[in-house]
């Protein structure tokens, strides 16, 4: 091949090159170098001379056409001698009419050929020629070779790779189309959920585990996604890998509308999931409380978490259509558990009776719920003891008149319709356990199912009456707070009398022998997740658990799932929610203090208007009087007076009780108005 390509090739003759970048271009020949195989080329690139010895292997390879064209000189049948001679002679003639290149272009060249000959051994070890079956010898190639460079092959498996990796993308988005419904926005967020729950080691409660007692315990339970959200294709947040570890998946979106998940640790006493039964729930929470109250001690358990969330089937029991089948509730678990322990030997010679109430608060008022709800007063004896004025006892005998009481009471219960709920509770509901003997009470539980939270900003953005019900039990919530830590930190003061729920259950807050258990319910729907997240802050600050220091003092693992500019966007997002959120707390306070205001000015009223009343039958009396034939004139205006002089005193403390009633009215109004421009966006 060398001797029929020798004969081709002569100065000035344009060939094709490859560069080391794998870039093919045209070159001219400058010289012929026989004794190295190689010839030198020579080519103008920016206004540039540049050169390049290559040798005829590579020539031959890029240019197979050479391979074909007829001899240039008559004499390549010569002697190889010869012929070599003669390729001499014509190389020294050719180059005689080059001119010499400048110094410049000479060290340029200089340094573009010092390149090429580092990089020789490399190359000649990298480079393949595809040869025919039928060659054996190094010397001959067909036209058909190529010579691919390392650079060219580098270039072509990157190539491969892309479109490997386009066509696993393709298949990846096709799959997860098939697994995820996403005709509805949140199918991303479900797949991120579930590739993170993945990598969970879930062991979740179950009745074989051991109970562990708290003079405070809080508990949070998380329910099944309902009907309605499984028709409006909601997706499940909430994971609770193991008995004490719940993790909220809440969606977030960055500035350039990528979506993520920001996973937030909260820690507890023990965790429910949505498979737990009312059996797994009530045997870790109410149950251990039974004994207290067997010990002369005061329990308290209570039902917390927003409307819709489940609170009222875990203490009350299962909805059966209309009707709620009181049998699998806390309420008659309890029941069940405390007439079992009043028969065995050691507590049947105290000579125990079991009786029951049943009440509601209700925007501040008390409700008597087997008495037809019959309103009660709540005051406090010269012994500072908190008395319920006009609440009924009831004596039981058997759990079966246990779930009578719980049915009737029940069916009285004030419900509404909130944003979760067309029939949800708005009072708290306080059952009643109580343990007397003849001469004094023993002991008392009481089981609360308390109504469903409301943030600040929903309860300024309805209607009076639902705001004055939100107010209400927002109001009731934070004093129950503040009475539970201050009875887990043993303090002096407990401050119950800041509302009438924590007032009617001053008793079990105070003493040694006090226990309290708080089962916070949760819903598990993405729409739910600020409402949830209220709800499991509230639980924390109950128990005082920081959200990033387990129960054991462990740090807990890190869960981001977002680069760093996400959390900075997070940090700057929860710097300035917070200074929204004291300008709205501020807001609420004061909204919260012209509630207590009105509720006081009512009380004023009512009870300017039963004296008014009062003095219908006085009238009365002076008509029928005056029907008499020879009554007495004299007495008749004596008593007209007295009559209209009294009326007409209770007439002007009840305007003038109005007329404040209405200014603080007005005022909640503009409080609510300032409130609601507060709303942060959903």
């Amino acid at each position: 091949m060398e001797s029929s390509l020798q004969s081709r090739l002569s100065p000035g003759l344009t060939i094709k090159i490859q560069r080391s970048n794998g870039l093919i271009h045209s070159a001219t020949v400058g010289r012929v170098d026989l004794e190295r195989s190689c010839v030198f080329v020579e080519w103008t690139e920016g206004g540039t001379a540049k050169g390049k010895e290559i040798d005829f292997e590579d020539v031959a390879a890029i240019n197979p056409e050479l391979l074909q064209l007829p001899p240039l000189y008559p004499k390549d049948n010569l002697p190889l001698q010869e012929n070599v001679t003669v390729q001499k002679q014509k190389r020294r003639s050719v180059n005689s009419k080059i001119p010499a290149p400048k110094e410049g272009l000479r060290s340029r060249s200089t340094r573009m050929l010092a390149i090429p000959e580092a990089r020789a051994p490399a190359q000649e070890n990298d480079m393949e020629i595809e040869l025919p079956a039928s060659t054996n010898s190094r010397k001959q190639f067909p036209a058909a070779v190529r010579r691919k460079s390392c650079i060219v092959r580098e270039m072509e498996k990157m190539k491969n790779k892309r479109e490997e990796k386009k066509a696993q993308n393709s298949e990846m988005r096709i799959k997860r189309a098939q697994e995820y419904d996403n005709s509805f926005p949140n199918w991303e967020f479900a797949r991120m959920i579930k590739e993170f729950r993945a990598t969970l080691d879930c062991r979740p409660l179950t009745m074989t585990d051991p109970v562990e007692e708290h003079r405070i315990c809080v508990c949070v339970r998380k329910r099944p996604l309902n009907k309605h959200e499984l028709t409006r294709k909601e997706i499940d947040v909430i994971s609770i890998p193991n008995k004490c570890l719940l993790l909220v998946h809440e969606p977030k979106l960055k500035v350039d509308l990528t979506k993520y998940l920001e996973n937030q640790t909260f820690y507890f006493d023990f965790a429910f999931d949505e498979t737990a039964s009312n059996d797994v729930v009530y045997r870790f929470t109410a149950r251990p409380l039974v004994q207290t109250i067997f010990e002369g001690g005061k329990a308290t358990c209570f039902a917390y978490g927003q409307t819709g969330s489940g609170k009222t089937h875990t203490m009350v029991g299962d909805l059966a259509g209309k009707s709620q089948n009181a049998s699998k509730g806390i309420y008659a678990m309890a029941s069940q558990d405390v007439f079992l322990l009043k028969n065995q030997p050691r507590y049947r010679n105290l000579g125990l009776e079991v009786y029951v109430t049943f009440f509601e608060i209700y925007n501040g008022k008390l409700f008597d719920l087997l008495n037809k709800k019959a309103k009660l007063r709540v005051l406090e004896d010269g012994k500072q003891q908190v008395q319920v004025v006009g609440l009924q006892e009831h004596l039981v005998n058997c759990a079966e008149d246990v779930i009578k009481m719980i049915d009737m009471g029940s069916a009285c219960r004030t419900s509404g319709q909130t944003f979760a709920n067309s029939n949800s509770s708005r009072s708290h509901a306080c059952f009643q356990i109580l343990l007397r003997t003849k001469e004094r009470m023993h002991g008392k539980f009481s089981l609360v199912d308390l109504a469903g939270n409301e943030r600040g900003v929903d309860t300024s953005s309805t209607d009076w009456q639902t705001r004055v019900e939100g107010a209400e039990i927002n109001k009731s919530l934070l004093a129950l707070k503040e009475c539970i830590r201050a009875l887990g930190q043993n303090k002096a003061h407990t401050p119950f009398r800041e509302s009438k729920l924590t007032q009617v259950l001053r008793d079990s807050f105070i003493g040694e022998n006090s226990r309290t258990c708080m089962i916070s319910m949760i819903s598990p729907g993405i729409s739910s997740c600020e409402y949830t997240l209220n709800t499991l802050r509230y639980a924390d600050r109950v128990k005082e658990l920081s959200p990033h220091i387990g129960p054991s003092g462990e740090q807990p693992m890190q869960m981001e799932t977002d680069e760093t500019e996400a959390s900075s966007a997070g940090a700057l997002a929860t710097n300035s929610f917070s200074k929204e959120e004291e300008e709205l707390s501020s807001q609420m306070s004061s909204f919260n203090e012209t509630m207590t205001q009105i509720r006081e000015l009512e009380e004023r009223a009512v009870e300017e208007l039963k004296e008014i009343a009062q003095l219908g039958p006085g009238w009365l009396e002076l008509s029928v009087m005056t029907e008499q034939p020879d009554y007495d004139l004299e007495v008749f205006v004596t008593r007209a007076e007295s009559a209209l002089a009294q009326q007409a005193k209770h007439f002007a403390a009840l305007q003038e009780v109005l007329k404040a009633l209405r200014l603080a009215m007005h005022q909640e109004e503009q409080v609510s108005k300032q409130t609601r421009s507060k709303k942060r966006p959903q």
